[in-house]
């Protein structure tokens, strides 16, 4: 019977097989909404018979179409066509005409889209109830705050009424309504989800985000979902990799005993240690590691330049009619009136400043692993402080964006109070597989039930050994981390493997031209040869020519002997390219060239 059925998207597909029809799953879908009984989750609930004829539209059952008869929700800043895009503001309320392109490539792989979901106005805010829709309630405990800015898309699936939904996320909001549901919550890399028809927050920072009740669901829609998009000047052509077992042993960071916070939540403490020592168990090794850079690039969310951007979408809207923004929303978005550009410049030096500080720590690491939250806050809380409890949720959510890092939150099992266990893992852009290969680990080991249902999580199938071809290649110049054409790398799968240093037997060049300055290195025994500093990169194989297509001539590549004995593939020059070329191999290293240019400026 369906009123008994997990809406996980395999089990849906059995139903399907066995002759169930979406229109039953509809059916189903209204009666466990009336079950429910919360008005706050929906801002527009699609009409039945709508849902049921556009159901009965997709045909005979077709196992080869991805997501044929899955439905799935979507919050209200994202557009469908034909219903009304409100963003939690019924004053800046506007009628798409066409769906947004994640929603397009959803519907195209047969997913029905329900309704448009409850939100922090503006998509601004951790907690949920920011909202004169009337807030959702938490699906797990109607006490707890149900997390935002998605509030409504994480509760909905919660409570097992989709298969997934779509949020958004700027500084945790596709994370937090996960930990506080009991649910997964994918944030992918930057542009790998496409921003067209989103209403944006802070559009140099957004991506949507993915809930569902189990990370293969989730991995499965974000599979349909991304995809380049040309009228977005931020969507990335990402190379898309399907799940394997993960590389061991993976080197995780977590917090060191003097920057972790819990806020005095000691159970809380006590499930992360927990989960701290499955991921051991795994073979992981962890490393405590003290998070204060990270929170420093935290604090810049809401005291930098990107309160301003937040501004640029409801300016006019302020000007016109400031009551129509909810008050803690208004107190926070025009803290930006008092801001200047000379401010934003400061906070965007600042920012890349801080990235380089936290550069040496995170490079030697494959992941992170984090509380998803810290602690939990009841709805009480927030009405009596509305401020602190969302500040303390986005302790390790804030900075995340800002390093343009991917994340997944995974359940783990309840805490020994009972409230829901989670961990979120976070890696280099581009990583989207590894962190979610690794959190079905938590669904192997950590008993649950998904969401507020009563259905155990079920156990996920075996993964495939990694059998893709990766190609090792050497760096040494404007491609190594945080430099400038190091996302050349990271966006086409390209993971650091090591830093290190060629024998001494090489010539290092500036070469003529540019801007920008561009490397060269030779093999050239002799007196003044010497040791040259770079990185060691593993690329997927499928996407190494898609790489050296960028790559101009002089340089190509060869191979390259390392200090340890040795050798990698890897960039070398021509020696007919050297005319003009500056020769800077007593410096050493391409950083050091790069920071005396700087001040030379």
């Amino acid at each position: 019977m369906l009123s008994t059925l997990p809406f996980t998207i395999n089990a849906l597909r059995e139903a399907y097989a066995s002759g169930t029809r979406p229109a039953d799953v509809i059916d189903e879908i209204f009666s466990r909404l009336d079950a429910v009984g919360d008005p706050g989750i929906f801002i527009h609930l699609r009409d039945r018979d709508d849902l049921v004829a556009e159901a009965n539209a997709l045909g005979p059952y077709d196992p080869l179409v991805p997501l044929w008869g899955i439905p799935f929700a979507a919050k209200d800043n994202i557009d469908v066509a034909g219903i009304e895009t409100t963003a939690g503001c019924p004053a800046y309320a506007y009628t798409p005409d066409q769906d947004a392109f994640v929603i397009a490539k959803l519907r195209a792989a047969g997913a029905l889209m329900i309704g448009k979901t409850n939100l922090d106005q503006f998509a601004t805010g951790l907690v949920g109830i920011r909202t004169p829709y009337g807030a959702p309630l938490n699906a797990v405990d109607p006490e707890i705050v149900p997390g935002g800015s998605s509030g409504g898309s994480g509760v909905i699936v919660g409570h097992g009424i989709v298969s997934f939904s779509l949020g958004t996320d700027t500084a945790g909001s596709g994370r937090v309504p996960a930990a506080l549901n009991n649910i997964v919550g994918l944030k992918p890399t930057l542009g790998a989800l496409s921003a067209s028809g989103v209403v944006p927050a802070c559009r140099t920072l957004d991506t949507v985000s993915i809930f569902a009740m189990t990370v293969d669901d989730a991995y499965a829609a974000f599979a349909v979902a991304r995809g380049f998009d040309g009228k977005d000047a931020y969507s990335k052509p990402l190379v898309h990799e399907d799940l394997t077992e993960p590389p061991q042993p993976l080197r995780v960071g977590i917090p060191d005993a003097g920057s972790i916070e819990f806020f005095g939540d000691t159970v809380q403490q006590a499930a992360f240690e927990r989960d701290v020592a499955a991921l051991k168990a795994r073979g992981a090794v962890c490393e405590e590691i003290d998070f204060e850079p990270l929170y420093a690039i935290a604090r810049m969310l809401y005291e930098g330049a990107w309160v301003a951007e937040r501004y640029t979408v409801i300016a006019d809207l302020l000007a016109s009619d400031p009551d129509a923004v909810h008050p803690v929303t208004r107190q926070i978005i025009t803290h930006a009136e008092s801001m200047s550009a000379a401010d934003a410049f400061t906070g965007i030096y600042r920012l890349a400043e801080l990235k380089r500080a936290a550069e040496p720590m995170l490079d030697k690491l494959d992941l992170l692993c984090v509380p998803t939250v810290p602690t939990f806050y009841s709805v009480a809380d927030l009405e009596a402080d509305p401020v602190t409890p969302n500040s303390n949720n986005g302790t390790y959510t804030n900075f995340v964006n800002l390093l343009d890092m991917c994340g997944l939150a995974v359940p783990t099992a309840p805490r020994s109070d009972g409230r829901p266990g989670s961990v979120t893992l976070l890696a280099a852009a581009g990583q989207d597989a590894l962190v979610a290969s690794v959190a079905r680990g938590f669904e192997q080991d950590c008993p649950r039930n998904m969401g507020a249902t009563g259905h155990a999580v079920p156990t996920p199938a075996p993964l495939p050994p990694a059998t893709q071809d990766s190609i090792e290649i050497a760096v040494c110049g404007a491609h190594m981390t945080g430099l400038p054409l190091n996302w050349q790398l990271t966006d086409l799968g390209g993971r650091l493997l090591r830093s290190a240093r060629t024998t001494p037997n090489y010539k290092f060049y500036a070469l003529a031209g540019g801007p920008p300055a561009r490397p060269g290195l030779i093999k050239a025994a002799g007196l003044h040869a010497g040791s040259i500093a770079l990185e060691v990169w593993s690329l997927p194989a499928t996407a190494f020519g898609a790489f050296m297509a960028g790559i101009p001539a002089p340089l190509g590549i060869g191979t390259i002997d390392l200090a340890d004995g040795t050798s990698v593939k890897g960039f070398l020059c021509e020696t007919a390219g050297l005319d003009g070329a500056l020769d800077i191999t007593s410096l050493g290293d391409w950083r050091v060239f790069i920071e005396q240019q700087s001040e030379l400026a």
